[in-house]
């Protein structure tokens, strides 16, 4: 059963995901990704399309031109689940060099 994240266990799982912040508007974790140009954001879009579909869980997905922001939210809860954390550690691992480069610092 997936339950929502509430608590020092939400702290603790948004602490490991770096460069994600939670959404203003609702309970959910957003972040965006920039890349050299449209063709290089489109790459990146199928790459975390086939990675959601393994997952069986799926982001919300932004995109123009060479910028892509992903949004993670678990619908069963109405809120942030242990499947979007996993989500956003997965994605971390496919971006672009640059990006997880920053998100560590």
């Amino acid at each position: 059963m997936v339950e929502r994240l509430v608590g020092a266990v939400r702290h603790s799982a948004l602490s490991e995901i770096h460069g994600w912040a939670e959404a203003e508007d609702r309970d959910a974790i957003r972040k965006t990704y920039h890349f050299a140009d449209f063709s290089e954001a489109f790459g990146f879009l199928v790459r975390v399309a086939l990675l959601a579909e393994k997952m069986d869980h799926h982001p919300e997905i932004f995109n123009v031109h060479n910028r892509v922001e992903l949004i993670l939210s678990t619908r069963e809860v109405e809120g942030l689940s242990e499947r979007d954390i996993d989500l956003a550690r997965a994605i971390d691992e496919i971006a672009p060099e640059r990006d997880r480069a920053s998100a560590l610092s």
